[in-house]
């Protein structure tokens, strides 16, 4: 978890976000708060939106962390900032938009996008929501990738 500070107060007073990260399928979420938020808020916050979760704080100063949560912050910093020059200086209306690209891009970490780690499948963008046309494994061979996957994606976790 960390937060990203110091961004301009919009309409709905909100100054900061806070960035939970996902160590396993390395997905992310991007919760809007205000930097005045006590702990107690914010503990409530993480159990409404997080619940099940296992916390695992990070700092950019804390030479423990694999650097996960910086390039989370750094990505989400980019598409932020495309949205603001786009479409004006309400930033907080772009964050779920944010979360789902985030979240529905390639990983070379896990070599899928962390929805498609957590789901067992590629997101259906809202933008085609028509059958897709990609050949879909089964039997043997769906078990096989399933596998694989799996297998990427705990390699990391171990380590």
């Amino acid at each position: 978890m960390d937060f990203v500070v110091r961004l301009p107060r919009t309409s709905r007073g909100v100054d900061s976000i806070w960035v939970i990260g996902d160590r396993l399928n390395k997905s992310a979420h991007f919760l809007p708060v205000h930097s005045t938020f006590s702990a107690e808020r914010l503990a409530r916050i993480y159990i409404r939106e997080e619940l099940g979760t296992r916390v695992h704080l990070s700092t950019a100063f804390h030479p423990q962390t694999d650097g996960q949560s910086e390039r989370t912050i750094q990505v989400l910093e980019d598409i932020l900032r495309a949205c603001v020059m786009d479409f004006g200086g309400q930033w907080d209306h772009f964050v779920p938009l944010a979360e789902f690209a985030y979240n529905n891009s390639y990983h070379s970490s896990i070599q899928m996008a962390p929805f498609e780690a957590l789901y067992g499948r590629r997101c259906r963008s809202p933008v085609g929501w028509f059958e897709s046309t990609e050949p879909r494994p089964r039997g043997t061979v769906l078990l096989q990738e399933t596998l694989d996957q799996v297998r990427v994606i705990s390699k990391d976790f171990y380590t």
